[in-house]
Protein backbone atom coordinates (compact mmCIF):
# COMPACT_ATOMS: atom_id res chain seq x y z
CA UNK A 1 0.00 0.00 0.00
CA UNK A 2 1.29 3.78 -1.05
CA UNK A 3 0.99 6.04 1.84
CA UNK A 4 1.73 9.96 1.04
CA UNK A 5 2.22 11.68 4.20
CA UNK A 6 1.80 15.67 5.15
CA UNK A 7 5.32 17.18 6.39
CA UNK A 8 3.70 17.74 9.86
CA UNK A 9 3.45 13.74 10.31
CA UNK A 10 6.18 12.45 8.87
CA UNK A 11 7.86 11.88 11.88
CA UNK A 12 4.85 9.56 12.78
CA UNK A 13 4.63 7.83 9.50
CA UNK A 14 5.03 4.14 10.78
CA UNK A 15 2.46 4.57 13.84
CA UNK A 16 -0.05 6.02 11.38
CA UNK A 17 0.40 3.78 8.79
CA UNK A 18 -0.66 0.72 11.14
CA UNK A 19 -3.68 2.44 12.06
CA UNK A 20 -4.37 2.76 8.64
CA UNK A 21 -3.93 -0.68 8.06
CA UNK A 22 -5.94 -1.62 11.12
CA UNK A 23 -8.77 0.44 9.54
CA UNK A 24 -11.47 -2.68 9.03
CA UNK A 25 -10.78 -4.07 12.60
CA UNK A 26 -10.39 -1.35 15.41
CA UNK A 27 -11.64 2.62 15.63
CA UNK A 28 -14.75 4.08 16.07
CA UNK A 29 -17.14 4.40 13.25
CA UNK A 30 -17.91 8.06 12.62
CA UNK A 31 -20.28 7.19 9.42
CA UNK A 32 -21.03 4.62 7.01
CA UNK A 33 -23.20 4.63 3.79
CA UNK A 34 -23.14 2.44 0.57
CA UNK A 35 -20.05 4.47 -0.83
CA UNK A 36 -17.78 5.33 1.95
CA UNK A 37 -17.08 4.53 5.53
CA UNK A 38 -15.60 7.03 7.86
CA UNK A 39 -13.85 6.40 11.52
CA UNK A 40 -11.94 7.73 14.42
CA UNK A 41 -8.85 6.97 15.74
CA UNK A 42 -7.49 8.44 18.97
CA UNK A 43 -3.79 8.96 18.80
CA UNK A 44 -0.78 10.94 20.66
CA UNK A 45 -3.44 13.12 22.89
CA UNK A 46 -5.35 13.87 18.64
CA UNK A 47 -8.04 12.13 17.27
CA UNK A 48 -7.34 11.12 13.34
CA UNK A 49 -10.53 10.76 11.30
CA UNK A 50 -10.30 8.16 8.22
CA UNK A 51 -12.26 7.91 5.58
CA UNK A 52 -12.59 4.41 3.52
CA UNK A 53 -13.43 4.98 0.01
CA UNK A 54 -15.51 1.90 -1.70
CA UNK A 55 -13.50 0.23 -4.16
CA UNK A 56 -14.05 1.73 -7.55
CA UNK A 57 -16.09 -0.67 -10.09
CA UNK A 58 -14.30 -2.88 -12.84
CA UNK A 59 -13.94 0.26 -14.91
CA UNK A 60 -12.77 3.01 -12.41
CA UNK A 61 -10.27 0.21 -11.16
CA UNK A 62 -8.34 0.86 -14.57
CA UNK A 63 -9.05 4.61 -15.21
CA UNK A 64 -7.90 5.33 -11.31
CA UNK A 65 -5.07 3.00 -11.78
CA UNK A 66 -3.14 4.30 -14.98
CA UNK A 67 -5.27 7.57 -15.91
CA UNK A 68 -6.57 9.58 -12.69
CA UNK A 69 -6.14 10.56 -9.17
CA UNK A 70 -7.77 8.56 -6.45
CA UNK A 71 -10.70 10.15 -4.52
CA UNK A 72 -8.42 9.80 -1.92
CA UNK A 73 -4.97 11.80 -3.25
CA UNK A 74 -7.36 14.27 -5.00
CA UNK A 75 -8.77 15.00 -1.27
CA UNK A 76 -5.27 15.47 0.16
CA UNK A 77 -3.47 17.50 -2.51
CA UNK A 78 -7.03 19.91 -2.89
CA UNK A 79 -7.12 20.07 1.24
CA UNK A 80 -3.45 20.94 1.28
CA UNK A 81 -4.52 23.76 -1.69
CA UNK A 82 -6.99 25.29 0.23
CA UNK A 83 -4.80 25.71 3.50
CA UNK A 84 -1.73 27.41 1.10
CA UNK A 85 -5.16 29.30 0.17
CA UNK A 86 -6.07 30.28 3.71
CA UNK A 87 -9.76 28.28 3.25
CA UNK A 88 -10.34 25.99 5.99
CA UNK A 89 -10.57 22.39 5.51
CA UNK A 90 -9.78 19.81 8.45
CA UNK A 91 -5.74 19.27 8.98
CA UNK A 92 -4.64 16.63 6.10
CA UNK A 93 -2.51 14.00 6.87
CA UNK A 94 -2.22 11.51 4.95
CA UNK A 95 -3.78 9.65 1.49
CA UNK A 96 -3.65 5.73 1.17
CA UNK A 97 -4.00 3.81 -1.70
CA UNK A 98 -3.26 -0.09 -3.02
CA UNK A 99 -2.96 -1.59 -6.63
CA UNK A 100 -2.17 -4.59 -7.95
CA UNK A 101 -1.20 -5.68 -11.45
CA UNK A 102 -3.83 -3.54 -13.66
CA UNK A 103 -6.23 -2.63 -11.12
CA UNK A 104 -6.69 0.05 -8.67
CA UNK A 105 -7.77 -1.27 -5.46
CA UNK A 106 -8.92 0.52 -1.91
CA UNK A 107 -8.14 4.14 -0.57
CA UNK A 108 -8.17 6.02 1.97
CA UNK A 109 -7.88 9.53 3.16
CA UNK A 110 -7.08 10.77 6.72
CA UNK A 111 -7.03 14.32 8.14
CA UNK A 112 -7.40 15.74 11.94
CA UNK A 113 -10.94 15.11 13.65
CA UNK A 114 -12.44 18.49 13.92
CA UNK A 115 -14.99 19.57 16.41
CA UNK A 116 -17.56 21.54 14.87
CA UNK A 117 -20.63 23.29 16.21
CA UNK A 118 -23.40 22.58 12.77
CA UNK A 119 -22.91 22.39 9.74
CA UNK A 120 -24.82 24.34 6.43
CA UNK A 121 -27.88 21.81 6.88
CA UNK A 122 -28.81 23.44 10.52
CA UNK A 123 -29.11 26.66 8.78
CA UNK A 124 -31.66 25.31 6.14
CA UNK A 125 -33.68 22.39 8.65
CA UNK A 126 -34.23 21.18 12.14
CA UNK A 127 -32.11 23.58 14.19
CA UNK A 128 -32.12 26.67 15.97
CA UNK A 129 -30.35 28.16 13.54
CA UNK A 130 -32.74 27.68 10.84
CA UNK A 131 -32.78 30.67 8.79
CA UNK A 132 -29.97 32.61 10.73
CA UNK A 133 -29.51 36.02 8.54
CA UNK A 134 -25.52 36.43 10.16
CA UNK A 135 -24.81 33.01 9.68
CA UNK A 136 -26.23 32.29 5.94
CA UNK A 137 -24.78 35.76 5.18
CA UNK A 138 -21.35 35.31 6.07
CA UNK A 139 -22.14 31.71 4.42
CA UNK A 140 -22.37 33.62 0.97
CA UNK A 141 -19.33 35.93 1.86
CA UNK A 142 -17.26 32.71 2.45
CA UNK A 143 -18.16 31.23 -0.86
CA UNK A 144 -17.54 34.23 -2.48
CA UNK A 145 -14.34 34.19 -1.13
CA UNK A 146 -13.95 30.76 -2.78
CA UNK A 147 -14.71 32.17 -6.11
CA UNK A 148 -12.67 35.16 -5.74
CA UNK A 149 -9.71 32.63 -5.11
CA UNK A 150 -10.77 30.40 -8.31
CA UNK A 151 -12.29 27.66 -6.27
CA UNK A 152 -15.34 25.65 -7.70
CA UNK A 153 -16.33 23.37 -5.08
CA UNK A 154 -18.53 20.86 -7.03
CA UNK A 155 -20.00 18.80 -3.66
CA UNK A 156 -21.06 22.50 -2.63
CA UNK A 157 -24.16 20.80 -0.52
CA UNK A 158 -25.49 21.31 2.55
CA UNK A 159 -23.28 18.48 4.62
CA UNK A 160 -20.10 19.19 3.30
CA UNK A 161 -19.58 22.76 5.10
CA UNK A 162 -18.83 22.82 8.89
CA UNK A 163 -19.33 25.64 11.32
CA UNK A 164 -17.62 26.58 14.05
CA UNK A 165 -19.24 29.02 15.83
CA UNK A 166 -16.79 31.97 17.67
CA UNK A 167 -17.07 34.98 19.45
CA UNK A 168 -15.52 37.06 16.44
CA UNK A 169 -16.83 35.69 13.02
CA UNK A 170 -17.92 31.92 12.15
CA UNK A 171 -15.49 29.79 10.43
CA UNK A 172 -16.38 27.49 7.67
CA UNK A 173 -14.77 24.37 6.93
CA UNK A 174 -14.65 22.10 3.81
CA UNK A 175 -14.79 18.86 3.78
CA UNK A 176 -15.84 15.59 1.11
CA UNK A 177 -12.98 17.43 -1.32
CA UNK A 178 -12.46 14.86 -3.97
CA UNK A 179 -14.63 17.28 -6.44
CA UNK A 180 -13.11 20.42 -7.33
CA UNK A 181 -12.50 22.78 -10.54
CA UNK A 182 -10.05 25.41 -10.40
CA UNK A 183 -9.71 28.70 -12.49
CA UNK A 184 -11.88 31.66 -12.80
CA UNK A 185 -15.38 31.55 -12.35
CA UNK A 186 -17.79 33.25 -14.82
CA UNK A 187 -20.98 34.72 -13.16
CA UNK A 188 -23.15 31.94 -14.17
CA UNK A 189 -20.69 29.21 -12.90
CA UNK A 190 -20.52 31.19 -10.04
CA UNK A 191 -24.46 31.28 -9.32
CA UNK A 192 -24.65 27.32 -10.23
CA UNK A 193 -22.27 26.78 -7.55
CA UNK A 194 -25.40 27.92 -5.28
CA UNK A 195 -28.16 25.10 -6.46
CA UNK A 196 -27.44 22.46 -3.87
CA UNK A 197 -28.00 24.71 -0.90
CA UNK A 198 -30.81 25.74 0.56
CA UNK A 199 -34.53 25.67 -1.52
CA UNK A 200 -36.13 28.57 0.90
CA UNK A 201 -36.93 31.51 -0.88
CA UNK A 202 -36.09 34.38 1.87
CA UNK A 203 -32.95 32.62 3.10
CA UNK A 204 -32.11 32.69 -1.04
CA UNK A 205 -32.60 36.10 -1.04
CA UNK A 206 -30.25 36.86 2.21
CA UNK A 207 -27.31 35.27 0.33
CA UNK A 208 -28.13 36.74 -3.05
CA UNK A 209 -28.28 39.92 -1.11
CA UNK A 210 -24.77 39.71 0.46
CA UNK A 211 -23.35 37.88 -2.78
CA UNK A 212 -24.47 40.89 -4.56
CA UNK A 213 -22.86 43.80 -2.29
CA UNK A 214 -19.43 41.98 -2.82
CA UNK A 215 -19.50 41.19 -6.53
CA UNK A 216 -21.00 44.62 -7.48
CA UNK A 217 -24.27 43.54 -9.24
CA UNK A 218 -28.02 44.49 -8.70
CA UNK A 219 -29.58 42.71 -6.12
CA UNK A 220 -31.97 41.29 -8.18
CA UNK A 221 -29.99 40.16 -10.56
CA UNK A 222 -28.03 38.31 -8.43
CA UNK A 223 -31.33 36.75 -6.78
CA UNK A 224 -32.82 36.10 -10.01
CA UNK A 225 -29.47 34.05 -11.02
CA UNK A 226 -29.51 32.05 -7.92
CA UNK A 227 -32.54 31.20 -7.80
CA UNK A 228 -32.80 29.81 -11.09
CA UNK A 229 -30.14 27.12 -10.86
CA UNK A 230 -31.80 26.35 -6.97
CA UNK A 231 -35.17 25.77 -8.64
CA UNK A 232 -33.84 23.71 -11.73
CA UNK A 233 -31.63 21.36 -9.15
CA UNK A 234 -34.96 21.07 -6.96
CA UNK A 235 -37.06 19.99 -9.86
CA UNK A 236 -34.47 17.43 -10.93
CA UNK A 237 -34.18 16.09 -7.38
CA UNK A 238 -37.80 15.62 -6.90
CA UNK A 239 -38.47 13.77 -10.29
CA UNK A 240 -35.59 11.43 -9.78
CA UNK A 241 -36.82 11.09 -5.98
CA UNK A 242 -40.48 10.09 -7.74
CA UNK A 243 -38.77 7.98 -10.41
CA UNK A 244 -36.86 6.08 -7.76
CA UNK A 245 -40.24 6.13 -5.74
CA UNK A 246 -42.17 4.36 -8.87
CA UNK A 247 -39.85 1.46 -9.32
CA UNK A 248 -39.01 1.33 -5.57
CA UNK A 249 -35.66 1.48 -6.04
Amino acid sequence: MKIVFSKKYDAQQESNSQIIREFDTKGKVLGEDSRNTIKLFKFEGRVLNIKSFKTPNLINKIVYRFFRKSKAERSFRYANYLLENEILTPYPIAFAQSKSGLFFGRSFYVSEHLDYDLTYRELIRNSDYVGDEKLLSAFAKFTFTLHEKNIQFLDHSPGNTLIRLTKREPEFYLVDLNRMKFGKLSFAERMQNFARLSPIKVQVEIMANTYATLIGKPKEVVFEAMWQVISSFQDKFQRKKRWKKRFKI
